[in-house]
């Protein structure tokens, strides 16, 4: 039985994200277990890790280090055991160097890069924005296996994260401009758009998160 620990750190989106994953690991692959968490122990030893995220970079990055142990053991577990990571919306974004959300504030730094403000070059887009919106870009990896381009999902935000490297960019999207939409590096993967929230689409996304073999 391998484990997927997903982060309790005060998320408001955690219990959609959990009962997502449960039916992902339910419909799709045997002998998942969906622990939700903010054990630093459980945490190192997961097989695979899941960070959730809703509402500003800030509060978020601060709510993790409220969690005495949890950022450590969210490091020992992906960045030195290897164990394969997907961040959602703002757990996405809280892998870059910094977010500019209410001042700069530093992220864990593993995917280099900055999370700022959207802006858009014709008033009639919206920020924040919401609603859904294609997946741009090659789709390439395992992580979108039968996603093919065009893929609709379903986004809500007002920030996103923009990588110094543009090979951590696996999907992009176009909302008034163009931005990241998914990031993977190594065993290292981010969505800023909401898989529990995409139906068929965001189950076969979370799916092959739970195949992943990086």
């Amino acid at each position: 039985m391998q484990s997927v620990a997903l982060i309790d750190y005060g998320s408001g989106n955690l219990r959609s994200a959990e009962k997502a994953l449960q039916k992902a690991a339910a419909d799709h692959v045997a002998g998942v277990s969906i622990v939700t968490t903010s054990d630093p122990d459980i945490v190192a030893r997961a097989d695979r890790v899941v960070l959730p995220g809703v509402g500003a970079f800030a509060a978020c990055m601060d709510a993790l280090h409220a969690r005495p142990g949890l950022v450590e053991a969210t490091t020992e577990a992906v960045r030195r055991k290897g164990a394969p990571f997907l961040g959602v919306c703002v757990g996405m974004q809280l892998l870059a160097g910094h977010g500019l959300e209410f001042g700069q504030t530093p992220g864990l730094g593993w995917i280099e890069g900055e999370v700022r403000r959207l802006t858009v070059a014709q008033p009639h887009f919206k920020i924040p924005h919401m609603g859904w919106n294609s997946l741009d870009g090659a789709l390439a990896g395992p992580l979108f296996h039968g996603l093919p381009a065009g893929t609709h999902m379903y986004f809500t935000h007002s920030f996103a994260f923009f990588p110094e490297d543009e090979a951590d960019i696996a999907a992009w999207t176009d909302h008034g401009g163009r931005f990241t939409a998914a990031v993977q590096r190594d065993n290292m993967a981010g969505v800023q758009f909401h898989p529990e929230k995409s139906q068929a689409a965001g189950q076969r996304l979370l799916a092959n998160f739970l195949e992943w073999r990086p």
